[in-house]
């Protein structure tokens, strides 16, 4: 009785001592600097506002932000990486909507639920459906009706076979019954570049990118695909205003490695929270198009699931596949 009293009580004082050191630990983070992997190029939409949150978060922190981009099919490099990293909190992914795409396309070394801690949605950016300046095409209901008058010979661009916008175009043509072709590209640039010379008809591109474009008058906007107008368009319908069922938008996230603890996501996810309320961070992430989000981690994470399912949906609806 004495000896087993004795053990609980030495059981009872390790564990209060692991408890004490992690608390003293989780406590004292950050105390170097924190590596957030992009997984896209460098000068990208999310590189952009990466460097941007990076600046803003690292002094809430009090702690650099170093940026390291890893790009490569599709972000799931990078993504790998970061899977794979010590859960110290000391390495963060800042991803974007390609996380909850690339699962549902092509076999993945990770689980985007399992092997990551969502921390918070950052950013989104509506798509925005464009076309030339000169193009006969002035609404959706225009685009879809030439579509359906003449199967297979519409067209619309991407920046590769399983990115987002491919996908969303995907969702048109599931949404519409419409038989258009797929034009895939090496990355938005060209196919901005081509949809202005009228070589493809259409293009679903980020808010971020076409802007300019649009300002310029060298892109006309039939719609954006997110809920609500954009507030830099504002003449310009949803795509549910005119007839197809669509709330789709860009978005930027940050994870952690599963295993991070949860005193140090917690301290993140506050981080975040108050670099995303910075007046001049605000204003330099509009600029780019994007609309300040923040979220909780429960909430990040159901969001997460909730593209997961939907994805995994539209990818078998229309026998996408990568691998």
């Amino acid at each position: 009785m004495h000896m087993s009293l004795n053990k609980t009580l030495i059981v009872f004082a390790m564990s209060c001592g692991v408890l004490t050191s992690g608390s003293a630990w989780s406590a004292d983070y950050p105390n170097k600097a924190i590596r957030m992997i992009v997984p896209y190029s460098a000068g990208g939409g999310a590189d952009n506002a990466a460097r941007i949150i990076a600046k803003t978060l690292g002094d809430t922190l009090k702690q650099p932000i170093v940026i390291e981009n890893k790009p490569g099919a599709s972000g799931s490099i990078g993504a790998t990486q970061v899977a794979r990293a010590p859960a110290d909190g000391y390495t963060l992914l800042y991803d974007a909507s390609s996380f909850s795409i690339n699962p549902v396309l092509r076999k993945l070394p990770y689980d985007p639920l399992k092997d990551f801690i969502a921390v918070s949605k950052v950013v989104s950016s509506p798509y925005l459906m464009v076309v030339p300046t000169n193009s006969a095409y002035d609404s959706v209901k225009s685009y879809v009706d030439a579509a359906k008058a003449s199967p297979g010979k519409l067209t619309f661009a991407s920046y590769g076979i399983g990115s987002p916008v491919h996908i969303v175009g995907e969702l048109l043509k599931q949404e519409t019954g419409i038989d258009i072709v797929h034009v895939p590209y090496k990355g938005g640039a060209p196919a901005l570049v081509d949809v202005m010379g009228g070589v493809v008809d259409t293009y679903f591109a980020n808010a971020a990118s076409a802007m300019s474009y649009i300002r310029g008058e060298k892109l006309k906007a039939l719609a954006t695909t997110a809920a609500k107008r954009s507030s830099d368009l504002p003449d310009v319908a949803t795509m549910t205003e005119q007839g197809v069922k669509m709330d789709v938008s860009e978005w930027n996230g940050i994870f952690a490695p599963a295993g991070t603890p949860e005193p140090v996501i917690s301290k993140l996810s506050e981080a975040i929270g108050t670099a995303l309320k910075d007046p001049a961070t605000i204003r330099q992430l509009n600029n780019l198009g994007m609309q300040v989000e923040g979220s909780s981690p429960e909430a990040f994470k159901s969001f997460i699931a909730n593209e997961l399912t939907r994805w995994d949906a539209v990818a078998k609806k229309n026998n996408i596949r990568l691998d």
